[in-house]
């Protein structure tokens, strides 16, 4: 039984014949390496051992794989720098900005960051401990954590 896709997915899967029509192979490569990932996730969970077995893919998902590969490039980039390969340290870049691009279109704006931590400081008081946590899960996936952390702190101190 086939699950349906997710928004973000058939906008890759979009995506990936446009590349191929437009000849772009970088973009291509991107796109189908990300989708191979939420793949991967989606097949990891039938298998027993795995902690999230059996647990169905949400679209929050497709979107941590995204974020996690974005993570893997910017923490290779600097070892290419260091080993002098420029080729590489572009590709890397491309790929990132590829897909943020993906990310970025789900990103809460600061406002509506701010106006999240401000409903949770009227509801549980101005304590750091108590608003991040409910913060973070607030914001999951629509925001970055190191984000949240910095707003939450400034309009808690």
């Amino acid at each position: 039984m086939a699950r349906e896709e997710f928004p973000l997915e058939r906008l890759l899967r979009k995506d990936i014949q446009d590349a191929q029509r437009a000849r772009d192979q970088l973009k291509l490569d991107t796109l189908r390496m990300a989708l191979g990932a939420i793949h991967n996730l989606e097949v990891a969970r039938t298998d027993r051992k795995n902690p999230e077995y059996g647990r169905p893919l949400t679209e929050g998902d497709t979107l941590k794989v995204l974020e996690q590969e974005i993570k893997k490039r910017s923490q290779a980039i600097p070892f290419y720098q260091q080993g002098g390969r420029t080729e590489l340290v572009e590709k890397e870049q491309r790929e990132m900005a590829i897909l943020q691009g993906y990310v970025q279109g789900t990103q809460l704006s600061e406002d509506d960051l701010r106006a999240i931590v401000a409903k949770l400081i009227d509801e549980n008081g101005k304590e750091f401990r108590k608003v991040m946590p409910l913060a973070a899960k607030e914001t999951k996936g629509r925001a970055g954590g190191a984000r949240v952390q910095q707003i939450v702190r400034e309009m808690t101190a």
